[in-house]
């Protein structure tokens, strides 16, 4: 398949999945080789990550020093995005689920791109003036869906029961909030 099929399927494969549609699952080889086109999504979300980077500083106040505190964010993006796949693997692996990974680590960078856009889109009522609590309950969903499709595609791809999938977005989530708090502290915000 070439590289914008591949593409093409994952971006689809994320959409049937954030709607609840299981189908999506099959738009994703369970090959290797679709789990490095997968990471292309690194890229596709860059836009949106740009944006709520852009978004958090419209809100918190722009950094002293700009340039550094985007390079230590993007740092941490990219590094997460990596140090996931890297410890999902070895989650799989120790769950006996090692052969399914490659299918769930695409379906994981794919997801991706669904959580960024459902992120911005939650944060466009707030730039347009919308009270604070539309925006905060708006949030509350984005973020909400978002944990929810994460918990959803690990436990399809790797066919997980219920809590071991949730154990799987804590993980993400907690080197997640570790990356973040070393962020801050490159950019000199803690």
């Amino acid at each position: 398949m070439s590289l914008a099929g591949s593409i093409s399927n994952g971006l689809q494969a994320a959409l049937l999945l954030a709607t609840g549609r299981r189908e999506g699952l099959l738009l994703v080889a369970p090959e290797r080789e679709a789990a490095i086109r997968s990471f292309w999504a690194i890229a596709v979300c860059f836009p949106a990550f740009v944006c709520m980077r852009l978004l958090a500083w419209r809100e918190s106040g722009m950094p002293a020093d700009p340039a550094h505190a985007f390079a230590a964010d993007l740092l941490a993006y990219v590094i997460g995005w990596i140090g996931y796949a890297v410890l999902s693997r070895e989650v799989a692996r120790a769950l006996g689920r090692e052969r399914a990974w490659p299918r769930y680590l695409a379906v994981w960078n794919w997801c991706n791109v669904a959580q960024y856009v459902l992120l911005v889109a939650a944060s466009v009522p707030a730039l347009l003036g919308a009270p604070l609590w539309v925006d905060q309950v708006l949030q509350l969903v984005a973020v909400g869906w978002a944990l929810w499709l994460e918990w959803f595609a690990a436990r399809l791809a790797l066919t997980l029961a219920p809590l071991a999938a949730a154990g799987l977005v804590a993980l993400d989530l907690a080197l997640g909030l570790f990356l973040a708090a070393a962020s801050g502290s490159l950019a000199g915000g803690g």
